[in-house]
Formats: C-alpha cells, sequence, structure tokens
C-alpha cells in the first residue's frame, strides 16, 4: 500500500466515478424522451457514443493537457505525459490513487459533451457529430477544465471558486450549445413553430432519477474524500434539487393553473445544476435560495430562444447555460467560509472582490466557449455537412442507423 494512501476517501471517488458515469445513460434517456419517437434512438446513441469516444481521447492526451504540467507557467493549457503511460496504480493525487482521480475526471468530460446534443437534437448527423466531438473535447473542453479544475490553471489561481463544474460542465456545455444551434441553423420544425411532443415521459423521469442519484456522486465526490465537504455537498445538492422541483411547480401554477411532469424535471434540474459549483461552499439556507432562483431564472431562459430565433431543441442554454451562471454567481453573495473554502460571500461579510471575480470567469468562459465552438461547428458542417437536410429532419434521426434485426 503507497505512503499516504486514504482507503476510504479511495473507495469513495471509485463509486463516485460510477455514479457521474450513470448520469450519461440517464442523460441519454432525459433527452430521448423529449424528442419525437423517430429521434430517440439517435440521441441514444449520441449520449452513449460519448462514453467510448471520449475515453479514449481522455487517456491518450486529454489527462495530459488538463493536469499535466503548465506550460510555461501561464496557466493556460498542460503538457504532461499524452498517453498516460508514465502513471503508475501505485502514484497518487493527494490520498487516492492517479487512476481514481483520473477516472472520476474522465466522467465528468463524457457528460459535458453529451450534453451539448440536445441542443441540435433532430437535426445532426451522427457522423459529423462524433467529428465535431472530437475537435470540441480537445479544444474546448480539456483547455477550459485545466483553467479550472487543475492548480496551476489560472481562473483557480485567480481565486474563482467552482467545486463541481458549475463553469467546466455547466456553463460550458450550455455557450456550446448555443454556439452549435446557431452554426447550424434552427431545425424545419422550428422554423414552423411546430410545439414539441415528448415521445416518453417516463423516459424523462427515469433519466431525471438516474441524473439526480448520480449529481451525489458528481457534487459530493468532487471533495476527494468521504468527509465533511462531502456530505456538505450532499446535503446542499438534495435540498437544491429538491428546491426548484417545487419552486418551478408552483410558477407553473401560478402562470397556468396547472403542474406538468416535464417541468417539474425541468425546475429540478435547474436546482441540481445550480448547485453545482457552490455545492461544498454554501449551507442548507443558501442551497434553498439557490435551488428557488435557479428555477426562476431558468423558467424564464428557456423561452428565450423563442423570442430570439435559436433553435436550442432541448433547452441546454436555457437549462444548463443559466442555471451555471447562476450557482456561479450566487457563491459571491451566499459562501459561508466554513465548508470547502475560507472565502466568504458578501452577504457573510466578504468582499465585493469575490463576486466580481466569480462574474468575470463567466464571461471569460462563456465567450470562449461560444467562440471556439461556433468556428468548430461551422467548419465541420462545411466539411462534413453536420445539418441533415429538410428531409431526413422530418423523416427523423433515427433513419440513419441501420437495422436491428
Amino acid at each position: 500500500m503507497p505512503p499516504g494512501l486514504n482507503t476510504g476517501d479511495s473507495a469513495w471517488v471509485l463509486v463516485s466515478a460510477a455514479m457521474v458515469l450513470l448520469m450519461t445513460p440517464g442523460l441519454a434517456f432525459f433527452y430521448g424522451g423529449m424528442v419525437r419517437a423517430q429521434n430517440v434512438l439517435s440521441m441514444l446513441f449520441m449520449s452513449f457514443v460519448s462514453i467510448a469516444l471520449v475515453t479514449i481521447l481522455w487517456f491518450g492526451y486529454g489527462y495530459g493537457l488538463v493536469f499535466g504540467p503548465d506550460v510555461g507557467g501561464a496557466g493556460v493549457i498542460g503538457f504532461g505525459d499524452l498517453r498516460f503511460a508514465d502513471i503508475t496504480p501505485t502514484m497518487l493525487h493527494g490520498r487516492v490513487p492517479t487512476y481514481a482521480f483520473a477516472l472520476f475526471q474522465l466522467t465528468f468530460a463524457i457528460i459535458t459533451v453529451a450534453l451539448i446534443s440536445g441542443s441540435v437534437a433532430g437535426r445532426t448527423r451522427l457522423g459529423p457529430w462524433i467529428v465535431f466531438s472530437v475537435v470540441w473535447v480537445t479544444l474546448v473542453y480539456f483547455p477550459i477544465a485545466h483553467w479550472v479544475f487543475d492548480r496551476q490553471g489560472w481562473i483557480s489561481r485567480w481565486g474563482v471558486l467552482d467545486f463541481a463544474g458549475g463553469l467546466v460542465v455547466e456553463l460550458n456545455s450550455g455557450m456550446a450549445g448555443l454556439a452549435l444551434a446557431l452554426a447550424l441553423g434552427p431545425g424545419v420544425r422550428f422554423r414552423r413553430k411546430e410545439p414539441p411532443r415528448p415521445s416518453n415521459v417516463p423516459f424523462v423521469m427515469l433519466g431525471l432519477g438516474l441524473l439526480w442519484f448520480g449529481w451525489f456522486g458528481f457534487n459530493a465526490g468532487s471533495a476527494m474524500a468521504d468527509g465533511g465537504i462531502a456530505v456538505n455537498a450532499f446535503l446542499t445538492t438534495m435540498i437544491a434539487g429538491a428546491a426548484g422541483m417545487l419552486t418551478w411547480l408552483v410558477l407553473e401554477w401560478l402562470r397556468y393553473r396547472h403542474f406538468t411532469r416535464l417541468g417539474s424535471a425541468t425546475g429540478a434540474l435547474a436546482g441540481l445544476v445550480a448547485i453545482t459549483p457552490a455545492c461544498a461552499f454554501v449551507n442548507a439556507e443558501g442551497a434553498l435560495v439557490i435551488g428557488i432562483v435557479a428555477a426562476v431564472v431558468v423558467s424564464y431562459a428557456v423561452t428565450w430562444k423563442l423570442v430570439l430565433g435559436y433553435d436550442d431543441t432541448l433547452d441546454v442554454v436555457g437549462v444548463h447555460g443559466a442555471g451555471g451562471i447562476v450557482g456561479t454567481a450566487l457563491i459571491g453573495l451566499l459562501a459561508t467560509g466554513v465548508s470547502a473554502t475560507r472565502t466568504k460571500g458578501l452577504l457573510y461579510g466578504g468582499s465585493i472582490e469575490v463576486l466580481l471575480k466569480q462574474l468575470a470567469a463567466i464571461v471569460v468562459v462563456g465567450l470562449y466557449s461560444f467562440v471556439v465552438t461556433y468556428l468548430i461547428g461551422r467548419v465541420v458542417d462545411r466539411l462534413c455537412r453536420m445539418r441533415e437536410t429538410e428531409a431526413e429532419q422530418l423523416a427523423g434521426t433515427d433513419a440513419q442507423l441501420g437495422t436491428e434485426d
């Protein structure tokens, strides 16, 4: 046993990695239930192929770019062993094996790629989607993850707080989804103003359940230990998700005098998204506030596409983009300074500098993700025809898949 290894922490990180990996199938069902019946299988496939694709890229060179020695000390990108060859089972990251840490971080990259697929559901060819995913995770996800998650990254060194991926996963996927939706243009049904018709609401609710379960590993696992910080993250995750769901139901009743199952799922997801960056920095009351505010903001954000005319098919921008912004920004107000960090938010006697840094990081990460993703989307579409024709969209993306007889 390597000196310094903590077997309890290592077990928790491995379990958390498995929980987060389960979130991608959960997302597949969540997305699959929201699209037309003719698109269900392709949506499931786009999420599942992300698991295999990103895994190979991560251990091929991704881990080295994110957590390798920083190039030139600028905090922009790492450049370690790009083949993962010099890392052995006995090497440690803190008190857990480096293998366990790398596997846990891999699952974050996987689900971030899968999330983006929802913004262009029903109008994307699968082959070009795979090409896009390879380029995107290399040029967008890996650099941003290095900035925020690695101690050498410039955003991390600057003192910005993001415990479990509000910037790296949520805001990043939301802005990338917006950029790709604009790069490919609206789908035929969006142009015709045909309202979306979920094909399988039980799939959506099953997906939410798997996502919610996995989110405990996502947030509490980011503590890299099984102590008080993990418990705090676990508790606040539960509260924010519940607050988001109930707030959305109240809003639906006030506006329409009825509840919807899809709305309740979206509200819970909004709370879970928003608490992600803040889960270890706020207390139970802060989590309640974040869940409520997130549900209110997201309930309006998902309607922006109708006003501005961009086809964010499954509301990746409205839920993950807006929710990530809410959670990251509210750290500057609600951080208590008693759990994972001593930094306090404004409402707990902290400096306004904390809030300003959070807002600046949101702008930088959002702009980088949007601009680079838009360029990638345009180039891939031009070279590989990523967007389906109108006839293909009407027939459904499942027609791209071979028969299973």
